[in-house]
């Protein structure tokens, strides 16, 4: 009980949740067999999140149709939790913010998923033009990279000192830290406008050890001031319960109760 009391004492503000529809959009990835919902929605967000201290929330886009666009930022307009939208990036002719970033759209920032790309991201069309477009509209990029990119996101930071760009699951995910990883984490945490997730970490074979781990990594290399929580749900209700992912990130954290990591670096990126 005393560690429920706990985790409702730190307001929390989600930087990373999922929602979607099989049958209202489609979502190419998605198929039987990878334990999630064929509905994520902003109800069963809130039963999970609610009583763990969560009173807003982010939703990134997990496909990149306009259909899917369309649907999140209606539900997020519409929701006194999730009340922020980053959309996909799906490059498009004479349209710098991409095919789903529509007009009108109250869009908290657009996210380049580009794991499949060149190391250096050089062939991720239009990534400047969309860096400067947010940049010039008080809007962040988020990047979803594997860690050989990271030092590519930091060339890009570099280019780019008036967009904060998000790393998503400090570009590491699920996947095992190693000295190429750190490198290239440290390359894009020494430009002042690279911010990070710590999120999708947890798994069912992560250790609390490992996480504590990445969790004084990240606090050394971005401080909380550039650092942010995310569940990552419902993936990661797959493994975990939401109220053990903010347990699990609290144990870790070198500085359990920061308002920043929990609250303060979201609110003022995504408003």
């Amino acid at each position: 009980m005393a560690r429920a009391r706990e985790r409702l004492s730190v307001r929390i503000v989600d930087a990373h949740v999922h929602l979607w529809d099989v049958d209202a959009f489609p979502i190419p990835w998605f198929r039987d067999g990878l334990g999630l919902p064929a509905v994520s929605s902003v109800a069963e967000y809130r039963r999970a999140a609610e009583p763990c201290g969560v009173d807003a929330a982010v939703a990134v886009q997990v496909a990149d149709s306009v259909e899917e666009a369309r649907w999140l930022t209606a539900a997020t307009a519409a929701d006194a939790v999730v009340r922020r939208a980053v959309l996909q990036y799906e490059p498009a002719a004479g349209k710098p913010l991409g095919a789903t970033a529509f007009q009108g759209a109250d869009l908290a920032g657009v996210r380049a998923a580009v794991p499949q790309r060149a190391a250096d991201l050089s062939d991720v069309a239009g990534l400047d033009a969309l860096a400067d477009a947010l940049g010039a509209s008080g809007r962040v990029l988020e990047l979803l990279l594997r860690p050989e990119q990271l030092e590519g996101a930091a060339t890009l930071a570099s280019r780019q000192p008036d967009t904060a760009i998000v790393l998503c699951h400090l570009g590491l995910g699920h996947g095992e830290p190693d000295e190429a990883w750190l490198s290239g984490l440290t390359a894009f945490a020494a430009q002042p406008n690279a911010y990070a997730k710590f999120s999708g970490l947890l798994s069912a074979t992560r250790t609390d050890a490992a996480l504590t781990e990445l969790a004084g990594t990240a606090f050394r290399l971005f401080r909380a001031g550039r650092l942010m929580f995310g569940s990552d749900w419902p993936m990661s209700a797959r493994t975990h319960s939401y109220a053990d992912v903010v347990a699990a990130t609290r144990r870790a954290l070198p500085h359990p109760d920061s308002l920043d990591f929990w609250s303060g670096t979201a609110t003022r990126l995504y408003g």
